[in-house]
């Protein structure tokens, strides 16, 4: 909170958020109840320009050839410092900011919802973005903010292409906040563990020239389509694909360390003639592993996989990715000028409001309400040297990354600090109650419980960016420390480069699902074509 003995650009940019509470609680509403999924941001983007353009940012829209990502500019020179926002949320995660489950009104069930909530992380980042330009505006000082709008994390998908396309290059630094997800990285910055890398890729098998199979014209046939023999189709393709990653996924890495691997059939088949082979396809795969000598190991099967399913079942096959990330880099010097500032921002803390509200979840679960029943690690600080103790214990010497996200790719570019922000989470009744995902996603949309994640963030990143812009000689030990990483900074010989080719085009044709306006009304549009 505000001290007298704050320099006075700090001082400005902790009253800029004091004074603008309400106004980032009401904005975080407008995002949360847009909820569109990845790389169809369309309202969410486009709300994010307006404001940035009336609070005086230059913003350029459809970064990248992505259409719901931006980059806003505000101030001029050097240092130029870095933050974003995130705005996709998640299929199936549909729920009213309520004490009990409901998904959202006049919508189909499965429709997206908010999770971690990316919803609040951009507020966060906004409202320190905003703090420090006010404390520039103030006190005169130098400098450039870029503000970045990046879509899609929920497939790790912008930042990887953004850094492919150059938007990175010039960077001195950059700050990365994420609402805490479990209660033992909360409150904290990231030491050593980084997330790792996280690898995409679509396969879509066509059946195009059945005629071509070798069955067809056989003895016997009397040439009735409806009666001949036909190729299997996409549909079989994308079977035998499935069913082969199933039964070789356990001999694609050694059983140490933590790596997974993920499927979504994005669209199978048509229904409207049942003599016809199923034309089309498509399935995805996921991966998240802590190198990227994993990950290759594991696409060459997919590959192998996909070119024999479509070779079985008449069909020709297109590989296409959707992301590649880096493991992320550490900055020590990054995480600790932003745990100060934290330390100086405070965690959050949740008021009676907030505590009602979860009782009332827990008394509509069927459970005793607890008299205070917020997890106490959410409102706590943790040291990033403790947080990263905890995480170590859970992984072997060797594994230097964990879990993923894409946030990753600004470490290769400039020194980078990964912020946790703790966020209301229950306490569990018992010790291996979980609680509903409906109870996460309400409290992530209610005000009384999630606006306190979004102000401790916002007034952590608008320290921690007027530190960058004030002290250089804290920015320059951290520049420093990354070229030492690095081998010499970027292309120096320990940097890795964007994994994704030079102006990689952005895979917003794929079939994502989305709300579309058709004759018949809204639809919650799940694809089934090409």
């Amino acid at each position: 909170m505000p001290t007298p003995r704050l320099p006075a650009p700090k001082k400005t940019a902790l009253d800029w958020v004091a004074a603008h509470e309400k106004w980032l609680s009401a904005t975080h509403t407008d995002i949360w109840n847009f909820h569109e999924t990845a790389w169809r941001e369309y309202q969410s983007a486009a709300y994010y320009v307006r404001l940035l353009r009336a609070h005086g940012f230059k913003v350029k829209e459809g970064t990248a050839g992505m259409p719901t990502a931006f980059m806003a500019t505000f101030g001029s020179g050097k240092p130029v410092i870095a933050t974003y926002a995130e705005y996709d949320a998640v299929p199936g995660q549909s729920q009213e900011p309520v004490p009990y489950r409901k998904p959202r009104a006049g919508l189909h069930p499965e429709a997206a919802g908010h999770t971690d909530p990316h919803s609040a992380l951009g507020l966060g980042a906004l409202g320190g973005v905003l703090a420090a330009k006010a404390a520039m505006e103030k006190h005169g000082l130098k400098g450039t903010l870029k503000f970045f709008g990046e879509p899609a994390e929920k497939v790790c998908g912008s930042k990887p292409i953004h850094a492919a396309h150059g938007y990175y290059d010039d960077l001195d630094a950059a700050v990365s906040f994420h609402p805490a997800y479990f209660r033992t990285l909360s409150n904290t910055t990231i030491w050593d563990t980084h997330c790792g890398s996280y690898w995409s890729k679509v396969y879509t098998f066509e059946c195009d020239n059945p005629e071509s199979w070798a069955a067809m014209g056989a003895a016997g046939d009397s040439g009735n389509p409806h009666t001949s023999a036909r190729a299997p189709g996409a549909i079989d393709a994308v079977c035998l694909m499935y069913t082969m990653t199933k039964y070789t996924k356990e001999a694609m890495l050694p059983h140490t360390g933590t790596w997974t691997i993920n499927e979504a059939i994005l669209a199978a088949g048509q229904a409207t003639a049942d003599n016809l082979p199923p034309r089309f396809s498509q399935i995805q795969y996921a991966s998240r592993a802590p190198t990227l000598d994993m990950q290759a190991r594991v696409f060459a099967i997919l590959d192998n996989n996909a070119e024999h399913a479509a070779a079985v079942t008449g069909c020709t096959l297109r590989k296409g990715w959707v992301t590649k990330t880096r493991p992320g880099l550490p900055n020590h010097a990054m995480a600790r000028l932003t745990y100060d500032n934290l330390e100086i921002a405070g965690p959050p803390a949740w008021g009676a409001d907030a505590r009602r509200f979860a009782a009332a979840i827990q008394k509509n679960l069927g459970l005793k309400p607890m008299r205070d029943p917020m997890a106490p690690e959410m409102s706590r600080l943790t040291p990033p040297e403790e947080a990263e103790a905890a995480i170590r214990q859970e992984l072997p010497a060797w594994q230097k990354n964990y879990t993923s996200d894409d946030y990753t790719d600004y470490t290769w570019h400039c020194p980078t600090v990964r912020l946790y922000i703790g966020r209301a989470t229950l306490r569990p009744p018992a010790p291996n109650y979980r609680y509903p995902e409906w109870v996460w996603n309400a409290l992530g949309g209610y005000p009384a419980t999630i606006d306190p994640t979004i102000f401790s963030a916002a007034r952590t990143i608008g320290l921690t960016i007027v530190d960058l812009l004030t002290r250089p000689a804290l920015l320059a030990k951290a520049k420093a420390e990354f070229k030492a990483r690095t081998g010499g900074g970027i292309g120096g010989k320990n940097w890795v480069g964007p994994l994704l080719p030079r102006k990689f085009p952005a895979p917003i044709h794929f079939r994502w699902p989305e709300y579309v306006t058709t004759a018949r009304g809204e639809e919650w549009w799940i694809p089934e074509g090409a």
